[in-house]
């Protein structure tokens, strides 16, 4: 097969009597069961990803006591898995762009699960230090991985609410999570073995779904940009869309007579040297690491934030409090968002969101007595997790999954989220110390300074990529299309 250079154009248009484009029948496509197969498989990794940023807070107010951890040990355990998953988002990221999606699909959830069971009989905190390290890597490597496999498999109509959904996964484990943890709290099991237990559990969903993962093919935008491999994308596709890549004639025959335009493979440093791209980073990473601080520095710190508020409760009372938070504020953000977003569009939500979150947190730090009314303070929290959820915690995954180049997607997607779990290890390892030293009004004042950070940037810095195709958001120099062969090429 011989591979042509075409030249550059700023949208795919390859319509012609001679010429169709396979990624054309994806694009209009409708939704199909391969599409929320996909993103069930897609999603497992952020259910594990929520259920142990919220399980982690509840096995350290076990721990606290069992192995007398001070501040700054509570605060490194809560966020060591965190600075490791930025950097299992760079590793991952880059290589999915260089041997493909599927090819380091599975290999995430071997390695998160292996550290989530690891961590379960952690004998002690250098060990457990170290196991949650192994579990963040895994974990930061389902962020780019997810949601560029969703992106290229997507329809144009639907891409945002499929991405989204993927992501949503994260709000069932943020309910799940504290369920268990009502539940073994609630019986006679040792303390000691009820945050072992925990922690181990986060290793189900990843295993339950590896088996799917292992048989989901190549997406056929890798296979046609990167490899060439035309046969493999006709027939991916026909199991996506139920049909033939062209009508009467079969996918594979289809493929065999065809031959695809094959851009070259791109380093990292084309992200920095091309100003839109650039331009585009700054805001997909930067927006990910300021929503990242306030978000995970919030939610890691909930029971701490939760005791104060109300001291003489117990572990159990305030676990149910946050799971009221979750069912009530963030689900519905989460369902709102994937319903909404291929209409209203991912540069307004995330403008909308950034701004009533900053001002629900500034409110928490400002307004005299807040923080010792329960059912004022649980509000206020419940619209900044609302508008976190729909908000910046939806659109800053999808937004690198959909701007960039197919041959740096997942590596500009890798950074934007290694940039987000930079931005969480710094907000879960400063919020415990904040609250410890300056109360409520403190930690919530850093959030909602951080949250309208995020909101300036967004508007500076960040296209509108709704109801376009992914070839003419990022503008690829290259038309990635099926031309026929000639005679010559078929020798």
């Amino acid at each position: 097969m011989i591979v042509e250079d075409k030249p550059m154009s700023s949208a795919v248009d390859v319509s012609s009597a001679h010429s169709i484009s396979v990624l054309e029948q994806l694009d209009n496509s409708g939704l199909s069961k391969f599409h929320f197969k996909a993103m069930l498989t897609s999603g497992m990794g952020f259910f594990t990803d929520a259920y142990d940023l919220f399980i982690i807070g509840v096995a350290l107010s076990i721990l606290t006591p069992l192995w007398h951890l001070n501040t700054f040990e509570i605060s490194i355990i809560g966020s060591s898995s965190l600075i490791a998953a930025a950097l299992g988002s760079l590793i991952f990221g880059r290589i999915a762009d260089f041997i493909g999606r599927k090819s380091v699909y599975s290999l995430t959830l071997i390695v998160l699960a292996a550290g989530a069971v690891a961590s379960a009989f952690s004998p002690n905190l250098i060990w457990l230090l170290i196991f949650r390290f192994i579990l963040g890597l895994g974990i930061g490597g389902d962020y780019p991985l997810s949601a560029t496999l969703m992106s290229e498999y997507a329809n144009r109509k639907d891409r945002g609410k499929l991405i989204t959904m993927v992501f949503s996964m994260q709000g069932v484990g943020l309910v799940i999570a504290p369920l268990i943890a009502i539940f073994l709290l609630s019986t006679q099991l040792p303390a000691d073995m009820i945050w072992r237990i925990m922690l181990g559990l986060g290793a189900v969903p990843a295993l339950g779904t590896f088996y799917l993962r292992h048989q989901i093919a190549e997406t056929p935008r890798f296979a046609l940009a990167m490899s060439g491999d035309a046969a493999a994308a006709a027939q991916t596709i026909k199991s996506v869309t139920g049909t033939a890549t062209t009508k009467g004639k079969p996918a594979k025959a289809q493929a065999q007579s065809k031959k695809v335009a094959q851009p070259k493979r791109k380093s990292w440093f084309y992200l920095l040297l091309t100003p839109r791209y650039l331009r585009w980073l700054i805001g997909t990473a930067g927006t990910w690491f300021l929503l990242d601080i306030a978000y995970y520095g919030t939610t890691i710190s909930s029971p701490l934030v939760l005791k104060l508020l109300n001291p003489k409760a117990d572990l159990k009372t305030n676990t149910i409090y946050t799971l009221l938070i979750f069912l009530i504020a963030a689900v519905p953000g989460y369902i709102i968002a994937a319903l909404t977003i291929d209409r209203l569009g991912r540069r307004w939500i995330q403008c909308v969101g950034f701004a009533i979150t900053a001002i629900a947190y500034l409110v928490l730090a400002f307004v005299p007595g807040i923080s010792i009314l329960v059912v004022p303070f649980l509000l206020v929290y419940g619209v900044s997790y609302f508008f976190t959820e729909f908000g910046a915690n939806v659109t800053t995954f999808v937004y690198p999954a959909e701007i960039f180049p197919v041959m740096i997607r997942s590596t500009a997607h890798g950074i934007s989220a290694a940039s987000g779990k930079v931005g969480a290890f710094i907000g879960a390892l400063v919020f415990p110390l904040v609250l410890a030293r300056f109360g409520l009004p403190g930690a919530m004042l850093i959030a909602g300074i951080v949250s309208a950070a995020g909101l300036v940037l967004t508007f500076f810095t960040l296209p509108e990529p709704k109801g376009r195709s992914l070839e003419e958001i990022s503008e690829e120099h290259t038309l990635l299309a099926v031309k026929p062969l000639t005679p010559a090429d078929r020798i």
